[in-house]
């Protein structure tokens, strides 16, 4: 049995089971993907109400993959989670940044907006963002998700129809279309 196990320990040994002879075995370590499996993590943790370990990983994922287009969902995560917490003035940071980095998902906006109300301070954004509006017309969608917040549904479709007849093609449209007809919904009721 001995000879047995030897015979087969230098077998192992001898032949070249992880790598062809005279190549060094690498690793290559990708940010990236790092960040999104933290991010994944931070989901999980989310969903099973460990806050602490959520806010962690969303962090950790942002520091990773800081700077790009995916970083606005990680932002948006740890934003999101800050307002389950109770802490909306840190959540604004992390919309704002959101934003920032990616500024055509409508959720990022929709975030924002109960982030101010939290706040309080949506008639003072209202006020600069109908201003800034004129240079940005993607602020409109802000405009308006304030308009509803003050209970002017009426004016708040009216931009947002406005903002969707102007940029048909920008990938943020449909999701305002939508959020027209379940406004139109609720003043029905």
């Amino acid at each position: 049995m001995k000879k047995f196990l030897i015979t087969i320990l230098l077998a192992a040994v001898s032949l070249p089971v992880f790598a062809k002879p005279g190549t060094i075995v690498t690793y290559t370590i990708d940010p990236e993907k790092n960040a999104y499996d933290h991010n994944n993590k931070g989901i999980m943790y989310l969903e099973e109400k460990c806050y602490y370990a959520a806010i962690q990983e969303f962090k950790i994922a942002i520091s990773l993959n800081p700077k790009t287009q995916a970083t606005a969902v990680y932002f948006n995560n740890l934003g999101k989670t800050y307002l389950i917490i109770g802490y909306p003035e840190l959540a604004l940071d992390c919309f704002e940044n959101a934003i920032t980095q990616y500024s055509l998902n409508f959720e990022y906006y929709m975030n924002l907006a109960k982030c101010y109300e939290q706040l309080g301070m949506t008639q003072e954004k209202l006020a600069q963002y109908r201003i800034d509006s004129a240079k940005n017309p993607v602020l409109k969608v802000m405009v308006a998700l304030l308009e509803e917040q003050t209970g002017n549904k009426k004016k708040a479709i009216t931009v947002l129809d406005d903002f969707a007849m102007a940029e048909p093609d920008l990938i943020i449209t449909p999701a305002v279309k939508n959020h027209i007809k379940k406004l139109i919904e609720e003043i029905k009721q």
